[in-house]
């Protein structure tokens, strides 16, 4: 296995385990994605030591550079430090024993065996040697490269202890599953079922840490119908879940929108990188269960869902402890302007909505494109072909509208200050009359987007508000 150590920290690493005396092994993450010639996409080495990791941590970092500064987490018994791109770990092995009510072992030394059997899948206890005589060495006594070969996620002991010792292990196996493609195996699966319940007393900072790569991954569907087939999803994302399902009236039927909303979520990864987007596309049909009305003239409608759909984002994100800023308002925006470029793809595209699209869009206009091209999930070619073509209209008016008028952010090119100095008035009512006529104005391409034709409207509307120009009185 020393193609996985052929990089030159390894051999310092050697170097150092074998001057000190104690054992060392590279384990985890690494030893799995290398023999899945996989890059391992955060370069986290992971080193255990049969021993003090904080001390060889401590030497190994001296040895490399004198200035590299180590971390150290006493309480765990774990030390870090970062080498150019590599971020590596050091722990002493250990046991671990858990308390039914808390993810929080209690923590012994041990052996190499016991800190593999602590691991979580068998695909991550493979182990490999780092001192000099038996460098290289693969140790893996859990069948974990052969479950590699397999694609298989397992636990290496019962998994009913692994799961309840810690419940995040049940987000993890799905997560990994999802990211390597792997399938669950069978025993491990249905203890999860078994345990989803136990995911309770995991924090939600630690589970949205899972689904967030879940949701970065190439198919993250397939992530999603686990957790909804295990059991997990009703307690970790009961809005989701509760997208699940279809209702018939009149022999009508409405599309389920958990699955409409994952099928989105895969498509628009197709395209984009960005976290928060992508969470827009999982979360744009999140209101269609509070909004849903059957009527029978017309069959089954979600009026609204957009706009309900935009104000539960704030409450989504404070139970999932995702962050409550400018990207909680960005996904927001992007959700309660969803079906905007839709109506403008069915009907004839006025200049005027092209305006008003771009003015409330701004930057994220792209974007908002992007999921909504995602957002065609039909099976019909044709209608899916029809409607892209549409889009694709779309996009070329947004261009041109936006190349003739520049309203994309823009600031109307009177601003309050200069409304207020030719009047001679106080702030008011009246100042924001006038700005809003100047605003719709050019929106509505009544005058052109300048400074000119919006002077000229202000003293129009300042006259009809019976208000007097003072920069031209003596």
């Amino acid at each position: 296995m020393n193609i996985c150590l052929n990089d030159k920290i390894f051999q310092t690493l050697s170097s150092v385990v074998t001057t000190e005396n104690v054992q060392a092994y590279v384990i985890g993450g690494w030893v799995r994605d290398c023999l899945l010639k996989r890059e391992h996409p955060d370069k986290d080495i992971d080193i255990v030591v049969i021993g003090s990791g904080i001390e060889i941590a401590q030497k190994a970092a001296k040895k490399i550079h004198p200035g590299i500064k180590v971390s150290i987490f006493k309480t765990f018994g774990t030390a870090m430090f970062r080498n150019r791109e590599y971020e590596i770990e050091f722990v002493g092995a250990r046991k671990e024993s858990y308390d039914r009510n808390s993810r929080k072992p209690i923590v012994e030394n041990g052996s190499l065996e016991d800190d593999q059997k602590r691991r979580d899948f068998t695909i991550n206890t493979l182990a490999i040697s780092l001192n000099e005589e038996t460098f290289g060495n693969f140790l893996d006594p859990f069948g974990g490269l052969d479950d590699l070969k397999k694609k298989i996620i397992r636990t290496p002991l019962e998994p009913d202890k692994t799961f309840s010792d810690d419940p995040l292990r049940m987000m993890r196996a799905i997560r990994f599953a999802t990211q390597l493609n792997f399938t669950i195996e069978e025993k491990t699966f249905n203890s999860i079922i078994e345990n989803a319940e136990r995911i309770k007393i995991v924090s939600s900072e630690r589970i949205v840490t899972e689904l967030n790569k879940i949701i970065m991954c190439s198919h993250p569907s397939r992530g999603f119908i686990l957790l909804e087939k295990a059991g997990l999803l009703r307690f970790i994302f009961p809005e989701l879940d509760n997208l699940k399902g279809v209702e018939t009236k009149d022999g009508r039927a409405h599309k389920d929108n958990f699955h409409h909303s994952i099928k989105v979520l895969d498509n628009i990864s197709k395209n984009t990188d960005n976290l928060w987007l992508r969470w827009a596309a999982l979360l744009h049909d999140i209101a269609k269960p509070a909004t849903k009305k059957y009527i029978p003239e017309t069959g089954w409608s979600f009026h609204g869902h957009e706009f309900i759909g935009s104000k539960m984002i704030p409450d989504i994100f404070r139970k999932l402890k995702l962050p409550l800023n400018e990207k909680m308002k960005y996904v927001q925006k992007i959700i309660d302007l969803h079906l905007r470029p839709i109506a403008l793809s069915q009907n004839v595209v006025t200049d005027s909505a092209i305006r008003r699209l771009l003015f409330e869009a701004g930057d994220d206009i792209d974007d908002l494109m992007i999921l909504c091209e995602a957002d065609i999930t039909s099976n019909n070619e044709a209608k899916k072909t029809k409607h892209l073509e549409n889009f694709r209209l779309v996009r070329n008016k947004l261009k041109e509208i936006e190349e003739k008028d520049a309203v994309r952010n823009f600031q109307p090119p009177i601003d309050g200050s200069e409304i207020i100095s030719t009047f001679g008035i106080n702030p008011g009512k009246n100042v924001g009359i006038i700005k809003n006529a100047i605003r719709e104005a050019i929106l509505d391409g009544i005058i052109p987007n300048d400074h000119e034709a919006a002077r000229k409207l202000m003293l129009q509307k300042g006259v009809e508000l019976g208000l007097t120009d003072k920069t031209t009185s003596s």
